[in-house]
Parts: C-alpha cells; structure tokens; sequence
C-alpha cells in the first residue's frame, strides 16, 4: 500500500516539476500569441488528436466560456469536410507534443494555403508543426509520469495549463468581468452564484404595493393580490419610492398586543421605514447574505431612483436555493455561515 501512495505522489509531483519547467520558458512569444488572439476578428479553432485532442476541448471551451469565440475541431474529420468550419478571419491552436503527428501534418497545408495564423502547443519548433506555425508555444522535451513513460500525463497536464494561461490572460485582456461570465454560465451551481436578484424577485405585480398614507385596514382590504401571498407590504411615497415595510408579523403582533385601534391609523405610523433593500443588478448571493446577517425575510429590490421594482421572499430563496439554507463560508462560496431567519422582518414596537 505505501508503495502505491508513493508513486501517486511521485506522479503529482513529476507533472508539478513539468509545469514549472513550461512557466519559465514563457517569453515573448506568449505575448504575441494573445494578442493575435486579442485581434481576431474570427474565431479560435482548436485542433489536437488523442489525449490532446481531449485537452483542446476543453481549451476550447474554456475560451468560449471567458470571452473568446472558441470551437474545437478534430484533425481526422478536417481532412473529411471540418475543414469548410474555419474562416479567414479565424486563428488556429495546435495541440501535438511530437509534432509529428500524421492527422495534424495532413491539415496543415490547407490551412496554411487559407491564410490563417497557427500557434502551436507543441515539444520544439524544429518539428513539422513548430516550422509550419506562425508562433510556436514550446513544451521542451518532456518525459511522461509512472514506470512506463508512455502514457500522456506531464505532456497533457503541461498543455492544459499553458492553453488555460493563453485563454485566460486572453480574456484578463479584454477586461472580462463576473458579469459577462455569469451571461455564459447561467445553469448549474456556478449559475446560480453567478445570478442576480432580478432573475428570481417577485414583481410588483405579485407583491402588495400601498401608499404610505393608506391605513392598516384599508391596506389589507383593498391591496389583494392573486397567487401565492409575499409576507410583506411595500410602503410608498407620491412620488413611487419606497419609504416603507410592514409585514404579516407586525400585523399579528397589532392584535397580540391588543392595539387594534391602529388599524385605522396610516400605515405609515407603524410600518419600519427606510426598510432594508438592494438594488437590481445585485448579486442573489450577496442578497442571501444580507438576508442572513440582518435576520429579514423579505428583502425590497429597487431601481436607481429608489422606486420598488419586487421582492425577494425567502420562501423563494430556500426553494431556489436550497444548499443556502445553512452554509458555512468556505473558498467557494462569499457567504459567511447564513442561517435562514424567522418569518419576520424587524423587531418593532407599536
């Protein structure tokens, strides 16, 4: 057993001492290879056969999804019509430790014949691909891990890093931000860190909206609402801005306390005002966080001018979130242990 923990960290650390060996020799031709990228008006075919084959489809997606037009395109199928995907405008990403490769030899020609730059990920410039290409990324001599020393792993683990440095320096570039990666990313886990709360608030539309200087009584009378009820009244001025919550809780806690006579009085008297809210555009994440720091269950969203534009009802927040309702922080994830509240907004006293 120990024999075996020792060649799987000798692996790790083999392909480690690889990747260290393609840092240092980064020069000049990396800069020239992003900004030929930077400049493209077309799109990057990534093309590579094998395990590299495998790497450039990830590549590829990985400039697709950080701001880069990106498509993959295996060698065999080129030679068989695929060739007919890449414009004159595009820019190709060769992926062959050997370079020698007979897949990739064979489309090299037609593509040089259309024109379009080459940058090759390869072992040296001395081999068919390095003399073909127009900017030759080197890997240097590399020497596989495990006993055999035959099957892709310092090579591949080198060429995954160097095209994920091409891809995302690219994209640091272009000044690619968490807004236009959430665009690209809306599904899924990551889709959800990434969306904002006007993907997942109630409209006004399906929230009960009053006029501050309504009361209590005529709020609930005449403010009804079809659907599923939201906890909360969003409180406004003339002007269309929100001055205001009052929540079912504080409706409840009116007759606990035995001030019924305040029902008549404007809801303006024992709404909480200045209530808690977020802007549109804000992060679900950073609401969810505000929710669990402040103890609220129902979070206002406004415009810029401060007008209501919905809510966010925590009974939304844990449906659609439902990993969220206890988390402790940890490197993927800004939220700080949130811990759902109660159904309640603020402690008042009426």
């Amino acid at each position: 057993m120990s024999d075996v923990l020792t060649l799987a960290k000798q692996i790790i650390r083999q392909e480690a001492a690889t990747l260290e060996s393609v840092a240092v020799q980064i020069d000049h031709r990396f800069l020239q290879a992003v900004y030929r990228i930077l400049f493209c008006k077309g799109n990057v075919i990534v093309c590579g056969i094998g395990k590299a084959g495998l790497i450039g489809q990830k590549l590829a997606a990985t400039f697709a999804s950080t701001g880069t037009p990106a498509h993959f395109i295996h060698p065999a199928e080129a030679i068989h019509g695929d060739l007919g995907r890449i414009g004159g405008n595009d820019i190709a990403v060769i992926l062959s430790l050997s370079g020698e490769t007979e897949e990739i030899t064979q489309i090299l020609p037609p593509i040089k014949k259309s024109g379009i730059p080459i940058i090759a990920l390869t072992a040296t410039e001395l081999s068919t691909l390095g003399r073909n290409a127009d900017i030759v990324l080197p890997l240097g001599h590399i020497t596989e891990a495990a006993p055999l020393r035959l099957a892709p792993s310092c090579s591949t683990a080198a060429m995954l890093a160097l095209g994920d440095a091409l891809a995302l320096t690219a994209s640091e570039r272009r000044r690619f931000k968490d807004s236009d990666f959430a665009v690209f990313h809306p599904g899924g886990a990551l889709g959800k860190k990434l969306s904002i709360v006007d993907d997942y608030l109630r409209t006004l539309e399906k929230c009960r909206v009053a006029p501050q200087e309504e009361t209590i009584r005529d709020v609930f009378m005449r403010r009804g609402i079809q659907g599923r009820r939201s906890g909360a009244v969003l409180l406004i001025d003339k002007q269309q801005k929100l001055t205001g919550i009052f929540t079912d809780s504080d409706l409840a806690r009116l007759f606990e306390r035995h001030n019924e006579h305040l029902l008549d009085e404007p809801i303006q008297k024992i709404m909480t005002a200045n209530p808690i809210s977020v802007k549109q555009g804000t992060r679900m994440l950073e609401a969810v966080a505000v929710m669990g720091e402040k103890r609220i269950s129902e979070l206002p969203v406004v415009d810029t001018a401060g007008c209501p534009v919905g809510l966010i009802d925590i009974t939304d927040v844990v449906a659609a979130f439902p990993e969220m309702s206890s988390v402790d922080g940890d490197a993927d994830n800004t939220l700080p242990s949130v811990k759902f509240p109660s159904q309640r907004n603020l402690i008042m006293t009426a």
